[in-house]
């Protein structure tokens, strides 16, 4: 039995931008995914994917060795498995060559309407497996910047950025002395992050300026000393996206009474938005509650430090 953990994903800064060389701080979650690799009785590759709560939402078979798709119960995601085992074989040719039968297990430690990562998580792990490239993983089924797998291998907050020549990562030292007064608000609903992508390429022109805004912007994320700096700043971050891609702020759209600065997360209008808060955590968690929200996680609850 050999098992794999990878981490979720939450990008702080950086959204959208970040594919075209922005400067973006992310955040690893201490909940992720796992990859267990398993003896079988039956021939070919069987693969079970189980949610949070040891369910059962996807079962496939693929051939050994080409991996390709036989049967499963959603052919959407069978077609995504095989887009990443057709990477993974034109990387490694011989990969499971001399096996006839193998079992794998995937367990989310997450609900996957949260959007933090449950493709990337996978896409990870198969990398890890298979001893390949994710980011070549990445490119040739998934797309995107790539922070989201650069999380998943890391084991705190990271600063990433995309150049022309490849991926920049290092880990970063974002460990906030106000980090008790930020909290992450799940808003009920799974973001289509490449729907996302979409509307940024259509709108949001040209980009130089807005690049370098949003990198000074993360720098300055870094450094900052208290919370009234750092609210600063991702205000100024999140109306310089809102008019870039010409979307409304989302504490103007769904929070307009709050008392602290309320940010979107990755994909605008869906899945998490931080909000910082000088009240005590129970006002905080409440006032979203009320607002039919429930979850609504501290940053130590949520974020891996290392």
């Amino acid at each position: 039995m050999n098992t794999i953990k990878a981490q979720g994903k939450l990008l702080l800064s950086g959204e959208y931008f970040v594919l075209d060389g922005a400067l973006a701080l992310a955040l690893p979650t201490r909940l992720g995914q796992t990859l267990t690799v398993l003896p079988s009785d039956n021939d070919g590759l069987k693969w079970t994917s189980l949610d949070v709560n040891g369910e059962e939402w996807f079962n496939g078979k693929f051939d050994l060795p080409t991996l390709s798709y036989q049967e499963g119960t959603d052919e959407q995601v069978g077609k995504r498995l095989t887009e990443m085992f057709a990477s993974i074989k034109k990387q490694r040719p011989d990969f499971l060559k001399d096996i006839k039968k193998i079992a794998v297990e995937t367990k989310l430690e997450f609900p996957r309407k949260w959007g933090l990562g449950s493709s990337s998580t996978l896409l990870f792990a198969l990398a890890k497996w298979s001893d390949t490239d994710p980011y070549q993983i990445l490119g040739e089924s998934l797309g995107g910047s790539g922070y989201d797998i650069a999380c998943a291998g890391a084991d705190g907050p990271i600063i990433f950025q995309r150049h022309q020549d490849g991926i920049m990562t290092r880990p970063s030292h974002f460990d906030p002395s106000f980090k008790n007064h930020l909290y992450f608000v799940y808003l009920g609903k799974k973001q289509d992050s490449r729907e996302g992508i979409r509307l940024y390429r259509e709108k949001a022109g040209n980009l130089k300026q807005q690049i370098n805004h949003i990198t000074v912007i993360t720098q300055r994320i870094l450094s900052a000393t208290t919370l009234n700096e750092f609210q600063r700043l991702i205000e100024h971050h999140e109306r310089l996206v809102g008019n870039a891609l010409g979307l409304p702020l989302v504490k103007e759209a769904l929070f307009p009474d709050y008392w602290g600065c309320v940010k979107s997360l990755g994909a605008w209008g869906g899945d998490f938005v931080m909000a910082t808060s000088n009240r005590t955590p129970f006002e905080t968690r409440n006032y979203f509650v009320e607002k039919g929200l429930e979850t609504c996680l501290s940053y130590d609850e949520l974020i891996l430090t290392a």
